[in-house]
């Protein structure tokens, strides 16, 4: 599949796979040239997906079945 397609089910998929708690916290989630953008209304949270930001990277991309779709997560 086109990269498009699949950085648009990352974002689509992200309140499924990240639960409830982190998707209630989540502002806005956008991909840009494999970047993954996550607004988070919480500083704890944010701190915490930062130092698990490679797991997060690889599950991402395993969801959607295609590795390297996901190649930096920006959290803000």
């Amino acid at each position: 599949m086109e990269k498009p397609i699949m950085e648009r089910r990352v974002v689509e998929q992200w309140p499924q796979l990240m639960g409830d708690t982190v998707a209630r916290l989540t502002r806005s989630v956008e991909v840009t040239d494999g970047v993954l953008y996550v607004r988070l209304s919480s500083a704890a949270l944010r701190q915490q997906l930062f130092e698990m930001r490679f797991d997060l990277i690889k599950k991402l991309n395993e969801a959607v079945g295609c590795e390297g779709v996901i190649r930096d997560v920006r959290l803000m």
